[in-house]
C-alpha cells in the first residue's frame, strides 16, 4: 500500500512508533489513575464534610420502637432501602461562622432549631408527609443527656426550640419523640449559610407569593407574585414572620412548605445526574454544612437515600403543621391541639 513499508505507518520507523505506542500508553495510564485519584479525593472531601453524632448511644433504649419493616417478595440480593421512614430535620440559626452571622445567625451564644419538619416516607417511597412543628410550640421538654456530662431536668412548658439550645441534636430527637410518640430514623441538620449557598448551587428557586412581603428582620422584601430567589433571599423567605400576615410562626411555616415543593421542583427539572459540575456544587453546598446521625453521616449512605427517593417528586410530597391552638398560659405561644395532633402522629408509626 502507498506510503507503508517494512519500517511502520507512513514510513515511520517501527522503533519510533513502538515508543510512541508505550508513550501514549502510559500517559493514558496515569490519565485514568489521575482521574480515578481526583475522583477518590472528591469522595473523601466530600464525606469528611459530613458531621456526624450519634443519636442512637446517646439515647439508648428508652424510645418509641422502630417501624417494622415487611421485606417484598422477590426482593433482589442488595435492593434499595424502601420501608418506611422518619426522618427529623432541622434548619438551625447557628452562630459559628462569620458567613452566618451576615445571614442573621446572631453574635455569640448557641444555635437554636429555627425551623424542624418530621419528613415521613412511605413504604415503597412513593410518596412523602412533611410535618412542621411551630418553634412557638409549648412542650414538655425532657431530661437530656448533656455533651458535658448529666443530663438536662426534665421541664414542662418549655419552647419547642430550646431543645436543641439545652442539648444539642439528641435533646432535639429525643423531645420531638416525646411529643409525638414517632421513633425518628434519622436526623439531617442544616445551617443559614448552607442552606443559601445550596439554593445558589441550585441556580436559585422559583416561588409564587400569595402576598406583599416586607420583613426588617429576615431583611426580605417582595411584591406579591412569582419571584427567582437566589440563596440569600430563599433563606429570608423561609425566616420570614413579621411581614406576613399576623406575625406568627404559622405563616412563616406556609412560605417555607411553598419553598420545600419549589426546591423538589427545581432539583427534580435540573436533571443533576447528568450535569456533574452541578451535581458537585450542590453536594458540597449540602454536606459542607450538614450535620446527620451516625446512619446517615457518609457520602454513600446519603447517596443511597437519595438514590430510594428517585421516584418521588413535588406532587407526591404532603405538606401539613402539626395541628395548635393558643396556649392557655400565653397567648403568643400556642401548644399541640389534641385529638387532632395525636392523630396526625399515629398516621406516621
Amino acid at each position: 500500500m502507498a506510503g507503508l513499508d517494512e519500517h511502520g505507518d507512513e514510513g515511520r520507523p517501527a522503533g519510533r512508533r513502538s515508543r510512541l505506542l508505550k508513550t501514549a500508553g502510559l500517559t493514558l495510564a496515569a490519565l485514568l489513575v489521575l482521574g480515578a485519584g481526583a475522583a477518590g479525593w472528591v469522595y473523601w472531601q466530600l464525606d469528611d464534610n459530613i458531621t456526624g453524632v450519634d443519636i442512637n448511644s446517646a439515647l439508648g433504649d428508652d424510645r418509641p420502637p422502630r417501624a417494622l419493616v415487611t421485606p417484598s417478595a422477590g426482593a433482589s440480593a442488595s435492593p434499595l432501602p424502601s420501608g418506611a421512614l422518619n426522618i427529623l430535620v432541622l434548619g438551625s440559626d447557628s452562630r459559628d461562622g462569620a458567613e452566618n452571622r451576615e445571614l442573621g445567625g446572631g453574635e455569640g451564644g448557641s444555635a437554636r432549631s429555627d425551623t424542624a419538619m418530621v419528613v415521613h416516607l412511605d413504604a415503597g417511597r412513593t410518596a412523602a408527609t412533611v410535618v412542621s412543628i411551630p418553634r412557638d410550640t409549648l412542650v414538655t421538654r425532657p431530661s437530656c443527656p448533656l455533651e458535658s456530662g448529666g443530663e438536662s431536668a426534665e421541664t414542662y412548658g418549655a419552647m419547642f426550640n430550646s431543645a436543641y439550645t439545652v442539648g444539642g441534636p439528641v435533646c432535639a430527637v429525643k423531645t420531638v419523640e416525646t411529643l409525638t410518640g414517632v421513633r425518628m430514623d434519622h436526623y439531617l441538620e442544616i445551617d443559614f449559610s448552607g442552606f443559601a449557598d445550596l439554593v445558589d448551587a441550585l441556580g436559585g428557586v422559583t416561588v409564587t407569593t400569595e402576598e406583599d412581603i416586607d420583613d426588617d428582620q429576615s431583611h426580605l422584601r417582595l411584591d406579591a407574585g412569582t419571584h427567582h430567589l437566589d440563596g440569600e433571599q430563599a433563606l429570608g423567605l423561609v425566616r420570614t414572620r413579621h411581614g406576613i400576615g399576623d406575625g406568627s410562626d404559622l405563616g412563616r411555616i406556609e412560605l417555607q412548605h411553598t419553598l420545600v415543593k419549589a426546591l423538589l421542583e427545581r432539583i427534580s427539572a435540573l436533571g443533576l445526574l447528568t450535569d456533574v459540575a452541578r451535581l458537585y456544587d450542590v453536594a458540597d453546598a449540602v454536606t459542607g454544612s450538614l450535620t446527620t446521625d451516625t446512619g446517615l453521616d457518609s457520602l454513600g449512605e446519603l447517596i443511597e437515600l437519595g438514590r430510594s427517593l428517585h421516584g418521588l417528586s413535588a406532587d407526591d410530597v404532603t405538606t401539613v403543621t402539626m395541628p395548635v391552638v393558643p396556649a392557655p398560659s400565653d397567648r403568643n405561644r400556642v401548644v399541640a391541639d389534641e385529638p387532632e395532633a395525636g392523630e396526625l402522629w399515629e398516621s406516621l408509626r
